[in-house]
């Protein structure tokens, strides 16, 4: 097929590191993290030297300008995996440096036009999130479909952050109803799981809630999530959910507060911390540890003491 770039491009400073052309169509996208807040023109100083041995086809920087290091016809070396390369148009967003590596608005936005930009030019419809490594590696997207893909899900890391994970779903729809497609591969699916981040814990998916919920009333400490990863009820063990407008958020100031399983300290520390920040609560129950209780983060990674988090 003839390949073109994006017409969204403002700079362009041609990485050398790449596997020249395609050996497959593209039918993926993959958005990426930078883990830093530059612009355009650092991400290119960032993938020019042989020695990093790494590139993207698209960058994002934080004032919402685009960058390209790779054209679409080449391979980046961006995801871990070079299956995955083959296939992919590889974004790298400016973030946060720290979790959840939050993107600011103006790169969002600009994220879900470039999507559409790529979908259309791809002779794309719609851009399917379909939430699961294993249900979408499996997948054989139709003529007009497009698929988003995570690099978490090729290497030990976080990428593209839980802010953006959180997200996948909300850029799926928007880039699919701009694009006039119908999302059919898109409806409700009802995780259950641990933590959304947890993709290994998880029991099933479910179209029916009440079958979800059923799941995890089986299976203590496990919630369910929608597709957004967003969670809708907790098995009974004394959390409440909160939904919708009750959501609250908390400011943590301390940058190593743990990441907990569960909430207590009786459940194992995920690895990760917050680090400072603001962050979004979706739950709240009593847990040993922390005397103002513990809060359950949107992002799905855990639950952090409310000790040393100020509601804001």
């Amino acid at each position: 097929m003839a390949y073109t770039n994006s017409p969204l491009v403002s700079y362009t400073k041609l990485s050398p590191n790449h596997s020249g052309q395609r050996t497959h169509s593209i039918d993926r996208i993959t958005p990426h993290c930078v883990v830093g807040q530059c612009s355009v023109e650092t991400l290119g100083n960032i993938f020019l030297p042989t020695s990093r041995q790494a590139s993207s086809n698209y960058g994002i920087g934080v004032d919402g300008r685009v960058g390209m290091y790779v054209e679409e016809k080449n391979r980046s070396w961006c995801s871990s995996s070079a299956a995955n390369d083959q296939r992919a148009v590889t974004i790298e967003c400016a973030s946060d440096t720290t979790e959840p590596y939050a993107f600011k608005d103006v790169v969002y936005q600009t994220l879900i036009k470039l999507c559409m930009d790529i979908c259309k030019r791809n002779g794309k419809t719609k851009l399917l999130w379909l939430g699961d490594k294993t249900k979408t590696l499996g997948y054989t997207p139709k003529p007009d479909e497009m698929v988003l893909t995570v690099h978490r899900w090729f290497a030990n890391k976080s990428c593209p952050g839980d802010w953006m994970y959180a997200r996948m779903g909300d850029l799926a729809s928007k880039v699919t109803a701009a694009l006039g497609g119908t999302p059919s591969e898109q409806k409700q699916l009802y995780r259950v799981r641990k933590t959304w981040s947890d993709s290994k814990s998880q029991k099933g998916a479910y179209r029916v809630l009440a079958n979800a919920k059923a799941c995890a009333d089986k299976n203590p400490g496990y919630s369910v999530f929608d597709s957004d990863g967003k969670a809708v009820y907790t098995s009974g063990n004394g959390a409440a959910v909160v939904n919708g407008d009750d959501t609250f958020k908390v400011r943590v100031s301390v940058p190593d507060l743990n990441i907990r399983c569960g909430p207590g300290t009786n459940y194992a520390a995920t690895g990760r911390f917050t680090g400072a920040g603001v962050f979004t609560i979706t739950a709240v129950q009593s847990g040993q540890g922390s005397s103002s209780g513990w809060g359950k983060l949107k992002s799905g990674a855990g639950w952090i003491a409310l000790d040393y988090a100020k509601r804001v």
